[in-house]
């Protein structure tokens, strides 16, 4: 049995979040979601929860302690949040349309830096920081259906 510790919960001071670029393929909006969201899990590990374990004592995983929200945008409201994002130096990660066709990690890292910031053909960003932040940098997105 886990020891009881106190954790915060709702309402949360911060924000994961996840946009997503409009007209993807489901099984695009899924990759991008878990790849995106995996990204915040490595950089923030403060926001990892405890493991769970059932009654009969088998033990899983622990996941985010506060949800994601995944959001839709426009292709151009993308490139402005990434900018924003930086600029109040929010931690972000990024998915562009060149790592659909990519093989690895690898791959998908040599894709990115082969393009200027500006010029990355976004399909998905997720960010992580203080709900206000958040709110601010995704303005015009709106939740996914």
């Amino acid at each position: 049995m886990l020891p009881v510790v106190e954790e915060p919960g709702p309402p949360w001071p911060t924000k994961i979040a996840v946009l997503l670029r409009e007209g993807l393929l489901p099984w695009q909006e899924l990759n991008v979601t878990a790849f995106l969201s995996s990204a915040i899990a490595a950089a923030v590990p403060e926001l990892i929860g405890r493991p769970y374990e059932d009654a009969d004592g088998t033990a899983y995983l622990a996941m985010f302690r506060q949800p994601v929200l995944v959001l839709t945008g426009s292709a151009d409201l993308l490139p402005r949040a990434r900018a924003k994002a930086l600029e109040r130096g929010l931690p972000t990660s990024v998915f562009t349309a060149d790592l659909f066709a990519t093989g690895g990690d690898a791959e998908n890292r040599a894709a990115v830096r082969a393009v200027t910031g500006a010029d990355l053909d976004l399909v998905g960003l997720a960010l992580h920081g203080p709900k206000n932040a958040v709110d601010k940098v995704l303005k015009g997105a709106r939740m996914h259906p």
